[in-house]
């Protein structure tokens, strides 16, 4: 398993809206500045979850800022308050992170955060210099996967988060949505992270992911370039719709193999490959 990038600063990213949790890496020694990537981590998710790209982008010449979000693990918001994470203020923390970490960036966001990211970009897409939806499609999530999120949410409103983590391993193997999201981290460290995060997030957010309308003709009239990444297998959002999605945007597309929906732990190397590629290959 490969470790955090020992240049790799775990620090509070103050903007007007708050502070939030990132891990912040520059571009590597003696490489050519090219760029910042924001990355905004999936449902159940956290900034870690990218850790194994963080290097090779760096070696591309790419400063990359994860961050996780409002009530995420480490980044701060109410037990209790769902009206905190409604998506409209979730998108309104990414432009303000966005500026802190000094726009324009290229914006990733990985499923949940990919939606996130899409509504930031309708919001104002001047702090952004492209959108990459890592495994995030056109609308709400599949029908199965739906029937976990309304499981964790019934789990939710009448367990603790600790009784929730143990039924949430009961329901079979761990998946990014309504499931403890993958990474290069081990499970204690899952169950760490999980009780870190905010019930009113997940709650939210979870009903986000069940009634998201199909958005792609408003972010196509934004000029802006797009790209779809994604695993060749992918449940939560069959990679056909995928497909569809990046035709209707333009977008470039990329489907990473031997990957499912994590493509940033699942095969690092050609995610972050695909990453860098698309970035350099646009206009400066």
């Amino acid at each position: 398993m490969t470790s955090r990038s020992p240049s790799a600063l775990a620090r509070r990213l103050r903007t007007p809206r708050g502070e939030f949790a990132v891990v912040d890496v520059p571009p590597a020694a003696g490489v050519t500045a090219r760029g910042v990537a924001l990355l905004l981590p999936g449902y159940t998710g956290s900034k870690e979850d990218f850790t194994l790209v963080h290097e090779p982008l760096a070696a591309r010449g790419y400063r990359t800022v994860a961050v996780d979000g409002r009530g995420q693990y480490e980044s701060d918001g109410p037990a209790d308050d769902e009206s905190a994470y409604t998506q409209d203020e979730l998108a309104r923390d990414v432009l303000a992170q966005a500026n802190a970490v000094g726009a324009p960036v290229h914006l990733v966001g990985h499923s949940l955060g990919g939606q996130i990211a899409r509504a930031a970009v309708l919001l104002d897409h001047s702090p952004f210099r492209s959108l990459t939806l890592v495994s995030s499609g056109p609308a709400r999530i599949s029908v199965s996967q739906e029937q976990r999120v309304k499981l964790l949410r019934d789990a939710l409103a009448v367990m603790s988060m600790a009784e929730c983590w143990e039924a949430i391993l009961a329901m079979g193997p761990p998946e990014e949505v309504g499931g403890p999201a993958r990474g290069p981290v081990g499970q204690e460290y899952l169950r760490s992270r999980w009780l870190r995060t905010k019930p009113a997030q997940l709650l939210a957010t979870g009903r986000q992911l069940c009634a998201e309308p199909d958005r792609v003709a408003e972010l196509a009239a934004v000029p802006l370039p797009f790209h779809v990444l994604s695993g060749a297998r992918d449940d939560t959002w069959p990679v056909p719709d995928l497909d569809g999605m990046a035709l209707r945007l333009e977008a470039h597309r990329t489907v990473v193999d031997g990957a499912e929906h994590s493509p940033a732990a699942d095969r690092p190397a050609p995610t972050a490959r695909a990453l860098a590629d698309f970035w350099d290959g646009l206009a400066p």
